[in-house]
């Protein structure tokens, strides 16, 4: 059943995804990535809007948490959960290994980008 929650949530999040970018090419145009960077900075303060909501006052089921966090979120930005995840290392002390996070996560995830283009272009 948590499975059919997160799908849920997922599509919808998905869903507004592609309307905050195609509102945002048709408001900014298409010469930077408006969207993505809407997306991601309001996904990241949803985040931690129900994160701490969630930490602070909770009452919300499991499945209310999957369905909003890991769905909607999920299908909106994944940035949202890896800024989650940032801050929490990051609120537990664990500085260096916060910093190797988001380091590692920024340039391995560009770097295989770079790698998937260079091998898809390497078959044409």
């Amino acid at each position: 059943m948590n499975y059919l929650i997160v799908f849920l949530g997922g599509g919808i999040g998905a869903a507004l995804r592609h309307g905050v970018n195609l509102a945002s090419a048709r408001q900014f145009g298409t010469d930077f990535p408006y969207g993505t960077l809407l997306i991601n900075v309001t996904g990241s303060l949803i985040m931690g809007l129900t994160a701490g909501y969630f930490a602070f006052k909770g009452g919300a089921s499991q499945p209310l948490r999957l369905f909003l966090t890991t769905g909607i979120l999920g299908g909106y930005t994944t940035f949202s959960a890896f800024s989650l995840d940032a801050a929490l290392l990051y609120e537990r002390g664990a500085l260096g290994l916060a910093a190797v996070y988001v380091l590692a996560s920024v340039g391995l995830s560009i770097l295989g980008l770079f790698a998937g283009l260079a091998l898809v272009r390497s078959f044409a």
